[in-house]
């Protein structure tokens, strides 16, 4: 495939897509763009980074009347940051057609100035379901000339308890629209939702990237519920990771074991969806500067992090689908390094186990963890944990904020 035209996109869009280096489709973009452009309802099963997002806004701006100043296409996404990381790629195509108008649309954002914008010529709203619901609530966005609507990551707003707002948003709008759900995986309630309100749906599955082996160790620790806190710690402190991301199956439990593992001495903060936009940015900014050493994380809050320099995944709890195994599993061992996943697995796990090494085509090696009497927080003590070959990039950062100030000294009247 040379170019997108041959997908059916306008070569005036396929200049733009060449001047930002995009210069061939992905997989996902050549089994959905032709359905779309021809009006189609599909389902599309596609990890995140395989081009999904490029997949439904092509189709969207070729189909767009830009006379028409209403609300044509609506993007509803789970999250703010996803809603932000839209809106940025729609505007780096339409900086070249200035005409065509998009609007975010999210929680944490000045409501009235949001109002006032609406009132202007708007043609594509990305909204999160709250904020959305909220603006239908008082009445501040028309959404009766709405024709396309997409869905993305369908399965992380199932995860958020989303799904009775995305059904009154759906009910809200015009039966005759054209409907794109785009998700990771493929849960059941997402499928009742594609029946009850897609038309005849051609469904696309885009294959996950196999995982390098050569780049991700995978290790199983044979373990027991009651001993897992006590064997994270050992392995932590046995494979001294510079980053690491601890998955755990809910909110409460990553809560809980966040706690644990600061009472213990860790350098650790977790990450869920019950933090404020500002907590999950601090703490996200923790992280990226190896401030903390351990993210503990929900699946749905991880979903799209990409931290240079993370060494070892553990997945405290076994994901129970495939896809989210590999997605945890890929935020390690990137841009050609190397990384280590370690899943913790009770007795009552092996199913899933069983269930994931049939999906990669792989038998992960096992360990049985011999439990070790644990030491105190006295007996490590601080200095164990300020030793860590992390604070290398601690010290470093240091000295060049040091550097930095002697040099702004030497020169006070420079801005």
């Amino acid at each position: 495939m040379s170019d997108f035209t041959k997908l059916g996109i306008s070569p005036k869009l396929n200049k733009v897509l060449r001047s930002l280096g995009i210069m061939e489709p992905t997989p996902i973009q050549e089994e959905a763009i032709p359905p779309l452009l021809e009006g189609n309802d599909i389902i599309a099963q596609a990890q995140t980074g395989t081009g999904k997002t490029f997949a439904f806004i092509l189709p969207i701006l070729e189909r767009v009347k830009v006379e028409n100043p209403n609300v044509q296409a609506l993007i509803v996404s789970p999250t703010r940051e996803l809603a932000i990381q839209i809106t940025d790629e729609l505007k780096k195509i339409i900086n070249a057609q200035t005409n065509i108008h998009v609007l975010p649309v999210y929680g944490g954002q000045d409501v009235e100035q949001q109002m006032r914008r609406l009132k202007g010529a708007i043609h594509i709203v990305i909204a999160t379901p709250g904020r959305l619901l909220d603006h239908m609530r008082r009445g501040t966005i028309d959404l009766s000339n709405v024709t396309m609507l997409v869905l993305d990551e369908a399965d992380q707003m199932l995860h958020m308890g989303f799904l009775p707002e995305v059904q009154d948003i759906m009910e809200a709008l015009s039966a005759d629209r054209q409907t794109m759900l785009f998700s990771a995986t493929m849960p059941k309630q997402i499928r009742t939702i594609a029946k009850q309100y897609m038309k005849s749906p051609i469904e696309i599955k885009v294959k996950s990237q196999r995982i390098t082996v050569d780049d991700i160790k995978q290790v199983v620790i044979e373990t027991t519920d009651r001993a897992k806190q006590n064997t994270l710690c050992q392995l932590i402190d046995d494979y001294r990771p510079f980053l690491a991301i601890i998955f755990c199956r809910t909110k409460r439990r990553a809560s809980t074991l966040n706690d644990a593992l600061k009472g213990r001495g860790y350098l650790s903060e977790e990450l869920h969806g019950d933090l404020s936009q500002a907590k999950r940015e601090k703490v996200m900014k923790l992280f990226r500067d190896a401030k903390i050493q351990l993210l503990v994380a929900t699946d749905v809050a991880a979903r799209g992090i990409d931290v240079e320099g993370v060494t070892h995944v553990f997945n405290y709890d076994i994901p129970e689908e495939v896809e989210s195994y590999i997605h945890r599993i890929g935020r390690t061992g990137r841009a050609g390094g190397t990384g280590l996943a370690v899943t913790l697995v009770a007795p009552k796990d092996r199913q899933f186990l069983a269930m994931i090494e049939k999906g990669i085509g792989i038998n992960i090696e096992r360990k049985v963890f011999a439990e070790t009497p644990r030491k105190t927080l006295s007996s490590r003590n601080d200095k164990q944990v300020k030793k860590r070959p992390e604070d290398t990039f601690q010290k470093r950062n240091r000295n060049n904020k040091k550097k930095n100030q002697k040099q702004r000294l030497k020169s006070p009247h420079k801005s």
